[in-house]
């Protein structure tokens, strides 16, 4: 278990410990962002029916195909046709019909001439329909008119089990009708800092103690990606106290337990103990930077995976690790990654671990370039702050020149 493994396999080893959650309804109103748990298709026509698509005058086509400025067409407008107010109505020939956007298209009429095309440019609301038309413009049929089923027939997928709902999404669902959709339930992820130098924002910070930032970051993050964070506060470096949070952790009904720090060699790095003490940890070394001490296993039954405790190397390992293990358990098979080519402004150095460096990523000139945020220390979060990528640096290699090619993946 002291291997150094890949990112790769550390990566398919843990994700292969975790299935999609269990779904439930929600309300659209509460379900953006959350994930489809089932395909999802059109329970009728969409349009319903047919429709004008712009305010005019529902024709027939054969009456006014030759229409024109120097010859208008005068029709007889026998009815006013708002929009929700169904008509049963045949237009015939030599009538014409005043129509409102989205307002159901007559039998016998195949277009719509816009008011623009007519001597009825402008009428006051409310002012009743004229009693005839002059129309200016010729009309083909099917223009101007939005055709029963155009857009949706009954039937078809329309959302596939595993999207991302966005209000585009939700919208189309609330144009069905549905009031609930089923969901992938939130994973609910116990947070905990371990440590006996960190202090709690709301105290009075002690010589020799740092304020804990990593709750902090890591409840954000697994906000981010759909996760309920449950933070259970500071825990000092005790065995037992570190055992107790966790044993809270599991009764909480956390999915997956996530720490940090406590997890490397030091004298006083309690809580991978605790978890092989009641449970089993698979690997604890990953050949990396930053965050080789991470370590992955389960906890009495719940998955855990502890991060190192330096703030960037929790929010590293944390994207690489945790992030694709809350997409799984909300139904999202990939990576959701996107990885751009980018040329170097400076040389770069790395220690031949797969390496993952902060960088500013842009594109100038048609090209993607990247230049690091500064020293690559992993306490040093305001590198991280100042960057909107991370510079991915292929194990084995030690360093790139200016100019070389490389990979970023940008946050």
């Amino acid at each position: 278990m002291s291997e150094l493994l890949s990112v790769s396999e550390a990566t398919r080893q843990l994700l292969a410990h975790f299935t999609p959650l269990q779904s439930i309804c929600l309300p659209l109103d509460q379900a953006r962002n959350q994930v489809s748990a089932e395909d999802i298709q059109a329970s009728f026509d969409l349009p319903q029916f047919t429709n004008a698509s712009m305010d005019g005058f529902a024709v027939r086509s054969t009456d006014v195909v030759a229409a024109g400025e120097q010859s208008p067409v005068r029709l007889e407008v026998v009815a006013d046709i708002p929009a929700g107010r169904w008509l049963q109505l045949r237009l015939e020939a030599g009538k014409a019909a005043r129509i409102m956007t989205g307002a159901p298209l007559p039998d016998g009429a195949d277009a719509v001439v816009p008011v623009e095309g007519t001597d009825v440019r402008f009428r006051g609301p409310g002012q009743p329909a004229p009693p005839s038309v002059l129309i200016f413009a010729p009309a083909q049929a099917g223009d101007n008119v939005r055709r029963k089923a155009s857009d949706v027939k009954a039937g078809n997928l329309i959302l596939a089990k595993g999207r991302r709902l966005q209000p585009q999404d939700l919208g189309m669902l609330a144009m069905f009708g549905m009031r609930l959709v089923a969901v992938t339930r939130r994973p609910r992820v116990a947070v905990i800092s371990t440590g006996d130098e960190l202090q709690p924002l709301d105290s009075a910070l002690q010589p020799g103690k740092i304020y804990d930032s990593n709750n902090t970051l890591l409840s954000a993050q697994v906000e981010k990606y759909g996760g309920e964070s449950l933070c259970f506060g500071v825990v000092p470096d005790e065995a037992a106290t570190i055992e107790a949070v966790l044993d809270r952790a599991v009764a909480g009904g956390a999915d997956l337990i996530v720490s940090s720090a406590g997890v490397s060699v030091g004298a006083f790095d309690y809580v991978r103990h605790v978890v092989e003490r009641n449970g089993h940890l698979q690997f604890w070394r990953v050949n990396m930077r930053p965050g080789k001490p991470l370590a992955f296993g389960v906890y009495r039954s719940v998955p855990f995976i502890g991060l190192p405790g330096n703030p960037v190397s929790a929010f590293v390992t944390f994207e690489l690790f945790v992030r694709p293990a809350l997409l799984k358990m909300k139904g999202i098979e990939g990576d959701e990654r996107r990885i751009q080519s980018v040329t170097l402004v400076e040389a770069v150095e790395s220690d031949g671990r797969e390496s993952y460096l902060r960088a500013v990523a842009r594109e100038e000139d048609g090209q993607w370039i990247a230049r690091l945020t500064g020293h690559q220390g992993s306490g040093n979060l305001f590198s991280l702050v100042q960057a909107n990528a991370l510079l991915i640096i292929p194990a084995g290699v030690r360093a790139l020149a200016k100019g070389s090619q490389a990979q970023a993946w940008i946050l």
